[in-house]
Parts: C-alpha cells; sequence; structure tokens
C-alpha cells in the first residue's frame, strides 16, 4: 500500500490501549446504570439488553434510538463522565508508533467526539491524528454498518478502497472492512479468525507494516 494516497483509520477503544486498562468495563457499567437509571430498565435486564443492542444494531446507542428514543448525545454524556486519568496516561511509544506510520491517520470510532478528543488527550497524542469520524459525522451508521466505512471514506477524501486500512480490537469490525476491499489490522485480540490481514498483539507493532 503505497503511504502517499493511504488513509490509516483508527478505532480508539481497546484499541489506542490494551485492554487491560480498564477503560470499556467502566463504560459498560455506566450503559448499564443508564439503561437503568434513565430509561427504567430492571437491573437484572441491563447486561442482557445492552449486549443484544450491541450485537443486533452495532451499538447499544443506536439500540436505544431505535426502541426507546433516546437523546444520544445525552446518552453519551452519561456513560463517559468518569475520570480517563484514573485509567490512561501519556503513551511514548503509542505517539512513536503513531509518528512512524508515513500515512494520514484519522480516528474512525462508534463513540462521540468529545470523548475520543478526551482519550487522545490522556494518551496524549491528539496531535499525531489529521482527522476524526465519529459516530454523530457518520449520522449514525455504525460500525460494522456498510454505509459507516463509505462514509468515513468519502469524509477523508478516500474513495478507493485500496487506500484505506481500518485497526481495531473487533473481528466484526475488520470482517466488513476487509469485504470491502480495506486493509484490516487486529490488535488486542486473540481472534485470529481471518477477519484480518495482520494481527498484532500490541498496537506499537502497527508502523512495522510500513517499513
Amino acid at each position: 500500500m503505497p503511504s502517499d494516497s493511504c488513509c490509516v483509520f483508527f478505532d480508539v477503544d481497546d484499541t489506542l490501549y490494551p485492554p487491560e486498562r480498564g477503560v470499556w468495563n467502566q463504560i459498560g457499567l455506566r450503559i448499564n446504570r443508564y439503561l437503568v437509571e434513565r430509561v427504567g430498565i430492571l437491573e437484572s435486564e441491563a447486561e442482557r439488553l445492552r449486549q443484544r443492542y450491541f450485537l443486533e444494531y452495532g451499538t447499544t446507542c443506536k439500540g436505544l434510538q431505535a426502541e426507546h428514543r433516546v437523546d444520544p448525545e445525552e446518552y453519551y454524556r452519561f456513560v463517559h463522565d468518569f475520570p480517563l486519568d484514573r485509567y490512561l496516561s501519556p503513551d511514548p511509544s503509542l505517539k512513536a508508533m503513531l509518528a512512524a506510520v508515513p500515512a494520514k491517520k484519522v480516528i474512525f470510532s462508534n463513540a462521540d467526539r468529545p470523548y475520543i478528543q478526551r482519550v487522545l488527550s490522556a494518551l496524549d497524542v491528539a496531535e499525531a491524528f489529521d482527522g476524526i469520524i465519529d459516530i454523530f459525522a457518520t449520522g449514525f451508521a455504525c460500525k460494522p454498518m456498510d454505509a459507516a466505512y463509505r462514509i468515513a471514506a468519502e469524509k477523508t477524501g478516500s474513495p478507493q478502497a485500496a487506500d484505506c486500512m481500518l485497526i481495531d480490537d473487533q473481528p466484526r469490525n475488520l470482517r466488513t472492512a476487509r469485504g470491502m476491499g480495506w486493509k484490516t489490522v487486529l490488535v488486542h485480540s486473540p481472534d485470529r479468525d481471518g477477519s484480518a490481514d495482520h494481527h498484532f498483539d500490541s498496537i506499537h507493532r502497527v508502523a512495522e507494516l510500513f517499513r
């Protein structure tokens, strides 16, 4: 893949940092609280419903929009309302890796921009990225929906699938990208099911693809 025409799309949670940091677990707890406190779901049903929405709709928020007409801005404010600095800190190795990738680098996430910016700031890598495609930018089309990838490519001026690369921790997100002709890299996941062209146990190794 020629670096001068390549756009590398990075997921955020459990991709820019390892799952062991515990951020996604905290988000899951906040989502369950939202279901109970704001939607009125029984506490015993919250986890099951969260997982169903995630699997059926791509994100819990999209499921809540479809079935409960929640306000997405209010939802994201609630579920991301916790101190990130307890879980994330500046990562010089990540910053060096990103600097070594000679291509356009864009965040492509099912989260919202304010939260994404907080994560990038906590890791001290905000300046490494050329843009952010969040859930609002795609009109709530989310990974792994085909439409989300098409919108992300259009917004970054990358009309050719062969010029796009996705780095993600979710095999299902990578399967869609690969099916559309994107290059794919799975990180921080033991699930080597053929969904990705490359697999790394750490995000810090991604620059090896460009050497």
